[in-house]
């Protein structure tokens, strides 16, 4: 923590603090919370974080990985989602997903499919790789995944699933986790006896999504659906998942629902340092200071050089399009950023639209050069059902193409 250094165009280092400030935590919501256990133990994988990067297809790529694990307080990070058939063909997308860097660890590696054979023999790869951990995808929504048997899918059918992920843990010695919903719909909440089945095979954790597959990202995260897969399975840790989006959405999952920490995605596009600011609160009491708005242009920039290392330039500043606006959601008005970063080829024109939207953004600055109140944006949150007042009232947007690698 502290700062990072990347090269400009012409080979010169440049510097860029990352924050680093504290402040007392005012909300009078988590006065007299007790500090959380900030570690968890997955099998033989012992985490300093109870606090996880989830998988989000197309956006939790090496250089977002590299990012937020170089701001700080993230135990475990995801790939993103990987077809077994394609990581065993080498399919070269398949390949770019679980690319990886001696400072990305620990890695686990999301794997979906339905096949048996397929699922074993990809899990063996992963654990040849030296990877952390295996993940099986049981949660994904997407008809893609969902119409061969993949992801939410797996939720249907609590046998066959169970004798699928016994196959996978039994060819490994790595951890085996999975990543599910409540169920696939209202009418269907499987998750608990479908844990139950997991943790009878050997499964080293459970990652559970608090809505079904039928509400696909709307609705509220159901805290009471979470608890339930909790004491269900009081041998495994429970990592809850959606709509964390603070350090007191994650206290009130871990408060109501007692899992053993949580995982992360769409929040951490809103906010890259959410895993520090959640890890300083469970440690000290306290949460930092929101990010100045240097913070965020440093980060993006960051996260576009590391795009260009790992796809090269162009390809790194084509994916960025879609990735950039999320840096400038909380900076109030966008409109002109926006509009010029879709035409985004090269690191030189990024500094020249950045330039230019600042100072058209100076105009909803006040004297200090801080937002004026009537340009900020409402604070990214989501509904926690049987939260009370917790839950932000916000929705949280689900990122357009997240599935360019599906």
């Amino acid at each position: 923590m502290g700062s990072f250094y990347c090269k400009n165009d012409i080979g010169q280092m440049l510097f860029y603090p990352l924050v680093s400030r504290a402040v007392k935590l005012d909300s009078d919501s988590m006065q007299g919370t007790q500090p959380y256990q900030s570690s968890v133990t997955i099998g033989n994988l012992f985490l300093e974080s109870n606090l996880f990067l989830s998988p989000l297809a197309g956006y939790t790529t090496l250089p977002f990985r590299l990012l937020v694990r170089e701001i700080g307080g993230v135990g475990l990070c995801t790939t993103d989602l990987v077809n077994a058939r394609s990581l065993l063909e080498k399919n070269r997308k398949a390949l770019k997903l679980v690319e990886t860097r001696p400072q990305d660890t620990p890695l686990a590696v999301q794997i979906f499919g339905s096949k048996p054979e397929e699922m074993r023999e990809a899990a063996k790869v992963i654990e040849a790789g030296g990877f952390a951990a295996v993940d099986i995808n049981m949660g994904c929504p997407v008809p893609k995944v969902c119409k061969v048997g993949g992801g939410s899918a797996m939720m249907k059918d609590t046998a066959a699933t169970a004798a699928l992920v016994q196959g996978v843990v039994e060819a490994v010695s790595i951890p085996v986790t999975c990543k599910m919903r409540l169920g696939w719909d209202a009418s269907n909440i499987t998750a608990p006896d479908l844990a139950k089945a997991l943790a009878d095979v050997g499964v080293s954790a459970i990652c559970v999504h608090g809505r079904t597959r039928d509400q696909g990202f709307a609705g509220g995260v159901n805290l009471e659906g979470i608890r339930a897969v909790v004491e269900a399975v009081p041998s495994l840790p429970v990592i809850g998942n959606g709509d964390v989006t603070t350090a007191l959405a994650a206290a009130t999952m871990l408060e109501q629902t007692g899992c053993a920490g949580v995982s992360i995605g769409r929040g951490a596009f809103y906010n890259p340092w959410i895993f520090l600011e959640i890890a300083d609160w469970m440690a000290r009491g306290v949460v930092r200071q929101a990010p100045s708005d240097e913070d965020r242009f440093g980060a993006m920039r960051r996260h576009l050089h590391l795009m260009a290392e790992v796809f090269g330039e162009q390809a790194g500043c084509l994916q960025f399009r879609k990735i950039a606006p999320w840096f400038v959601r909380m900076l109030g008005p966008t409109h002109e950023f926006n509009r010029r970063i879709h035409t985004l080829v090269s690191l030189t024109q990024f500094e020249e639209i950045l330039e230019d939207y600042k100072k058209w953004r100076a105009q909803f600055l006040d004297a200090d050069g801080k937002l004026m109140p009537r340009y900020r944006p409402a604070p990214a949150g989501g509904v926690f059902v049987g939260a009370g007042e917790a839950g932000s009232p916000a929705a949280i947007a689900v990122p357009k193409g997240a599935v360019d690698y599906w």
